[in-house]
């Protein structure tokens, strides 16, 4: 199987040989044509020169007249045929010596009787010497019945000795620009493919165990954007299939624990007594009901990270009600809400509505019994901020950016229950948003949990406008 460098190079060469080929083909054909032209307007000046034959008595008189004063040349002669046979040829002989050669005399005098004219035939004719140019004239004295032609010719080959050796010069140099082309596309295809050998090295070397491999990115050409797209390819998949096993190692740790305490409890039960197998069946039932919130959380996480997201307009002022008031029905806490934004932002309302509450209910669950919990919204500008505050006894700001990863966990007490993904879930749905959530201090003490989302260009409506929050679809007037 050829290599692409190969079968480049093949092409280029393949191309540039017809393209020599074809332009040789088109000036030679052009320098030929100049060529036969030149030698047919000597022949015709030679026949149009010709001496008049008003006193000449006979045919061969008139042929002796005009041909035995002639010079000969190496390659060119001169003959009068008389009925059809040479019988007068200059005094100084032709060095021509195909002038007589039967196959020409019969070619000018067959052309001479298919031409319907008085006027010359010219012709071209092929010997054992070589191709001969040909003009013959025939001529006719009154009173005398014999039929004479004047034959001139011209050694095709002599003449056209400049133009062979211009197709020798041609095809000499385009032979050896054809092996600088070769030895030039060699080395630069070896440069251009160079970035293509990289890649396919680098996807030989890529696997799960070792996604590192990465391609250098030299240049400004195509190739060197491929290889910042694979590159940037190459980092998104280690980034994935890291999160994919760090969620793997989380999950293997979280789900050892109740596997360890139901088994182990199993082992130690007394069948025997009825209170330790009740008992022991509803740790089970409270371990297992923890394994499918996992399991549930696990899948929410997915889907949040996904693109099943419906975007569109959402009254801030709507959804922050909407909120406050499906967070009063939690128990433990006194909601309510501090502010109230008025405007309209792009967004997935039941996405947004459910990363809200899941800050309610973290601040329920990790506050103490009784103490009061706000939530908020505000528009600034071109984003919308989301808040829930509590006032317990908040977040240090070494583990703020801690808590937003999978199963983990400020207070390790197990005695709360959670599986440990809400605050992922929450910043999964903010980066759908393309915005972030972080944690900051209450004043007076607490925490504070803010969703960030852009806001995009949209006014406050003038109109009734839906918001789809939760299950329930909102319509209100927009207040001015």
């Amino acid at each position: 199987m050829l290599s692409a460098r190969v079968k480049t190079l093949g092409a280029i060469l393949l191309v540039a040989c017809a393209g020599l080929i074809i332009a040789g083909a088109i000036t030679f054909s052009i320098q030929y044509a100049r060529s036969i032209d030149a030698v047919d307007d000597r022949l015709h000046s030679k026949v149009e020169s010709l001496r008049p034959h008003a006193d000449a008595e006979s045919v061969e008189a008139y042929l002796d007249l005009i041909v035995s004063g002639y010079l000969g040349a190496q390659n060119e002669g001169v003959v009068g045929l008389v009925d059809g046979a040479p019988v007068v040829h200059p005094y100084a002989g032709n060095q021509f010596v195909d002038i007589d050669d039967p196959a020409l005399v019969s070619a000018a005098l067959a052309s001479l009787a298919r031409s319907s004219g008085s006027g010359p035939v010219l012709g071209t004719v092929p010997t054992d010497t070589g191709d001969v140019r040909y003009i013959a004239q025939g001529l006719r004295i009154p009173g005398d019945p014999a039929e004479g032609v004047y034959l001139r010719a011209v050694d095709l080959d002599v003449e056209l000795t400049p133009v062979a050796a211009a197709i020798t010069t041609y095809v000499l140099s385009a032979v050896a620009v054809m092996a600088a082309l070769g030895f030039a596309s060699w080395f630069l295809t070896g440069r251009l493919l160079s970035p293509l050998r990289q890649l396919r090295e680098a996807a030989d070397a890529v696997s799960f165990d070792d996604l590192g491999t990465r391609v250098p990115e030299e240049g400004d050409h195509e190739i060197a954007d491929l290889s910042r797209t694979m590159n940037s390819m190459l980092d998104r998949l280690e980034t994935s299939v890291s999160s994919q096993r760090q969620l793997l190692d989380d999950i293997r740790h979280e789900l050892k624990t109740p596997i360890t305490i139901i088994r182990g409890h199993l082992e130690m039960m007394d069948v025997e007594d009825p209170a330790d197998v009740t008992g022991i069946r509803e740790m089970g039932i409270s371990e297992l009901d923890r394994l499918t919130r996992l399991v549930d959380d696990i899948d929410l996480l997915s889907s949040a990270q996904g693109d099943q997201f419906e975007m569109r307009p959402i009254d801030v002022g709507l959804l922050t009600e909407r909120v406050g008031e499906l967070t009063a029905g939690l128990p433990g806490h006194p909601f309510s809400i501090v502010h109230r934004a008025r405007g309209v932002f792009i967004g997935d309302a039941d996405r947004l509505t459910q990363a809200w509450l899941q800050l309610a209910e973290n601040a329920a669950k990790y506050t103490p019994a009784g103490s009061p919990v706000e939530i908020g919204s505000e528009l600034d500008g071109n984003e919308v901020r989301l808040w829930v505050r509590d006032h317990g006894a908040g977040i240090p700001p070494a583990s703020r950016r801690r808590i937003f990863q999978r199963f983990a966990r400020v207070d390790t007490n197990r005695s709360i229950g959670g599986s440990g993904l809400g605050l992922a879930i929450v910043e999964a749905i903010a980066h759908a948003h393309e915005g972030s959530c972080d944690v900051t201090d209450t004043p007076g003490g607490g925490a504070t949990f803010t969703i960030h989302v852009p806001a995009g260009q949209y006014p406050a409506p003038a109109v009734p406008t839906p918001v789809r929050a939760g299950d329930v679809v909102l319509q209100r007037e927009a207040t001015t």
